[in-house]
């Protein structure tokens, strides 16, 4: 029997008898109904099957989706994780703001900077936080930049901020907008970073350049004023000597020797500041030093100042002129001595660090071990402008009359003529800390050698005396004449060695080392080729004793007749 179904043939429905019937209109109404009851049966079986399939698909699809979900989740967070990680680590100041300049969030470098934690700053508008409140006027020109910003402008600007950790620091400040697809601003995002340390080392190449050239400026005119002393100190020194005129004005002559010396000592401390003073560089053991030294100082700074030495054991030796260190550490415990009117602790300690190309605290260090010399003390300390001048020469606080203004500069100067350096650190109320840098070595230390030269020069033979300054040259002339000696002059190093190349045989050469053209030394040199034997004597105005060569004695202008015999004396003894 055919099953028709909205028009279409679906199946056959087929009843079977072995034996012929003729089948009625009740049989077939009967067998119609058990074809649609089965045919019923089977639709509903396949709606069965369909809706299983379907569930199992739309199961297995939602098993699915739910795989991807969660495994997208997973990235997201991670993705996430990573750049909270970022942003929490992240050496700069970063935060998010909402379109009222509330912030939304922070990270941990932005609030280590305040002492804050989010929820302190949270819901605040940026400017009316710690990161600006600190500093003058900075409040309402934040805000006027974020709302700037908001309209669609960047901004980014260095600027000065004063934070409740750490004072003044400087930054590279800069907002920015924050879009969605559509372009519209949905966030603004503040960001610094600080640059305070390029600012110090600035200021500090700064400050070395202005010294340097100050430095060069003050070694000329000590050059010039030790010319101008020299036939000075020996034009008194030889009425001294003579006794020509009355009791009174020799007294006279004695005061006016004693200025000479005076101002003798004047010019050597700028020769320090200028790194142009004669220095023996060798291994020095600082930490002994600074121990024998301690009565010394305690017996200068004197009874209201309590004397504290600190030092490190097994420490190398330090390079640097044994004479010279001690004169720099007594100049810095007079003035800690000074600067405690009051009374108060002198502390002076010694040990050794390694200094790296990132250290931007001594950035005019070369890396290497340093042996690090620190006197600091408790009393009224300096201002950041008092601070700022503290090496220049000349420059003092103590009053007419009570310093040259020198120390700090001829502790500078030794340091950097050693190739160290002298680092300050100083606040108004808080004390000061003088910080001595010296190269570091693993040399053993030498000990002091003492050797007495009997002061007698033995006045004979021939000298040829070098300088293109003649009131030097006339004036060391009388004092070697005075000695025994035969003297022949010369204007100039090239006139000199033309002397030396037309026959002349000169037991001695005494040249100044600074003249135009041919220096002393390449004189010395040259006359030294020609005649091995001939003894030398280099005297400077600068006392830079390194342009010298190690062969070549030398003796600082301004000098008296003694000391240029005693000089003599040490190089006839050399032999």
């Amino acid at each position: 029997m055919p099953l028709i179904k909205q028009g279409r043939f679906v199946a056959v429905f087929f009843v079977n008898q072995t034996l012929p019937r003729r089948w009625t209109d009740n049989d077939l109404l009967l067998v119609r109904g058990v074809a649609e009851r089965t045919w019923a049966a089977v639709e509903r079986a396949r709606a069965e099957k369909a809706q299983r399939d379907a569930e199992a698909e739309l199961k297995a699809l939602t098993q699915t989706l739910e795989r991807q979900v969660a495994e997208r989740t997973a990235e997201l967070e991670e993705k996430e994780a990573r750049l909270r990680t970022i942003f929490e680590t992240s050496y700069q100041y970063q935060g998010v703001l909402d379109l009222e300049g509330r912030v939304l969030d922070a990270n941990a470098s932005s609030l280590e900077g305040i002492g804050a934690k989010l929820r302190d700053v949270a819901g605040k508008r940026l400017w009316n936080t710690p990161w600006f409140t600190g500093t003058p006027g900075m409040p309402e020109n934040v805000g006027q930049v974020f709302f700037k910003v908001v309209q669609g402008e960047t901004f980014r600007k260095e600027m000065r901020v004063n934070l409740p950790n750490g004072g003044w620091r400087w930054f590279d400040f800069a907002m920015r907008a924050v879009r969605d697809e559509s372009g519209e601003v949905i966030a603004v995002v503040p960001e610094a970073v600080e640059t305070t340390e390029r600012h110090q080392a600035e200021d500090a190449l700064r400050q070395a350049q202005k010294l340097e050239a100050m430095g060069q400026l003050t070694g000329g005119v000590a050059h010039d004023f030790n010319n101008l002393l020299t036939p000075i100190v020996a034009t008194l020194d030889g009425l001294r000597r003579r006794q020509v005129v009355a009791e009174r004005d020799q007294r006279l002559i004695h005061a006016a020797l004693q200025a000479a010396d005076r101002a003798k000592i004047l010019v050597q401390r700028l020769l320090a500041f200028a790194r142009r003073q004669p220095l023996k560089p060798q291994p020095v053991d600082v930490v002994r030093l600074v121990t024998e030294m301690a009565a010394l100082v305690n017996s200068t700074t004197g009874p209201k100042i309590n004397v504290v030495v600190e030092a490190g054991d097994g420490l190398d030796a330090a390079i640097a002129d044994q004479n010279q260190l001690e004169m720099a550490i007594l100049n810095l415990a007079v003035n800690a001595r000074d600067a405690m009117a009051d009374g108060g602790t002198l502390r002076i300690s010694v040990s050794q660090r390694e200094v790296s190309a990132e250290d931007s605290a001594v950035a005019m260090l070369e890396p290497g071990s340093y042996i690090l010399l620190e006197v600091a003390d408790t009393g009224e300390g300096m201002s950041a402008e008092t601070l700022a001048h503290a090496i220049e020469p000349f420059f003092s606080t103590k009053g007419v009359g009570k310093g040259t203004g020198l120390g700090l500069s001829m502790v500078h100067g030794l340091a950097s003529q050693l190739g160290g350096a002298l680092t300050l650190e100083s606040e108004a109320g808080k004390g000061t800390t003088a910080r001595l840098w010296l190269p570091a070595s693993r040399e053993r230390p030498a000990g002091r050698k003492s050797v007495a030269v009997e002061a007698t020069a033995n006045g004979v033979g021939l000298v040829l005396l070098v300088d293109d300054e003649a009131s030097v040259r006339e004036s060391t002339a009388e004092m070697l004449t005075e000695l025994g000696y035969i003297v022949t002059e010369a204007r100039s190093g090239e006139e000199a060695k033309a002397l030396v190349d037309k026959g002349l045989h000169p037991d001695l050469l005494i040249t100044d080392h600074l003249m135009p053209g041919m220096t002393g030394s390449e004189l010395a040199r040259a006359v030294r080729e020609k005649m091995p034997g001939t003894k030398v004597l280099i005297i400077s105005g600068y006392a830079e004793n390194t342009a010298h060569g190690p062969d070549f004695p030398w003796l600082d202008k301004p000098f008296r007749q003694e000391e240029l015999a005693r000089r003599l004396a040490e190089i006839d003894a050399d032999g």
